[in-house]
């Protein structure tokens, strides 16, 4: 394995262990008002059926299944509490184990994919991988809301390194895939129940 691709494998453990189990401790109240932003935008959009890459416990996919058949509702996340919570948290959802970079799932399962602060944990030689990935599971919609930066620079995160990082997440993904078109963005911080990211919905031209 090459060193990036190690270090991705090392980052998938600390977060499948209990780093991520703390992660979840600290999270453990999901916020209700993330729900105003996901009817806007899957109503606006039309959207029938939804992945989640980095579910965690549900924080998104609870609402989002609420509009949605919980049936066409996918989550996928490396940590099994996290999972389990989700699955209590959005019954009925389809959640399942999975690397980000190796996703079990068809081309096109989801008319719309997305991330909330998973691509900020991916490194550089990777994320490409995970993108690709994204991207080839949506029918339709891709979605990212990350922190941003118009430069790459790390962030020093809970005692680790390499394990956070600001981009330019809409210019790599446009870079990578120049059939993506931005359709919508804006930015989410507490008061939307979220972590100060900003975000991007884009569409397969």
């Amino acid at each position: 394995m090459t060193g990036e691709t190690t270090r991705a494998t090392s980052l998938e453990q600390l977060w499948a262990g209990d780093f991520g189990a703390a992660y979840i401790d600290r999270n453990r109240v999901l916020d209700e008002r993330r729900a105003s932003f996901w009817t806007d935008l899957i109503t606006e959009a039309r959207i029938r059926s939804v992945l989640e890459i980095g579910c965690g416990q549900g924080a998104n996919l609870k609402p989002i299944a609420g509009l949605l058949d919980p049936h066409d509702v996918w989550g996928v996340d490396i940590n099994e509490d996290a999972l389990a919570l989700a699955r209590l948290h959005a019954p009925g959802v389809n959640v399942v184990a999975s690397r980000a970079r190796r996703l079990p799932f068809r081309d096109d399962l989801a008319d719309f994919v997305f991330t909330v602060g998973v691509l900020i944990h991916q490194p550089e030689t990777t994320l490409p991988i995970v993108m690709a990935e994204i991207v080839r599971c949506s029918s339709r919609f891709v979605l990212w809301a990350e922190y941003h930066a118009t430069a790459t620079e790390e962030v020093p995160y809970r005692g680790e390194t390499g394990a956070l990082y600001r981009r330019d997440y809409g210019a790599i993904y446009r870079e990578l895939f120049p059939e993506l078109g931005v359709v919508r963005e804006g930015f989410l911080g507490p008061d939307d129940g979220f972590d100060r990211v900003t975000w991007q919905l884009l569409e397969k031209g």
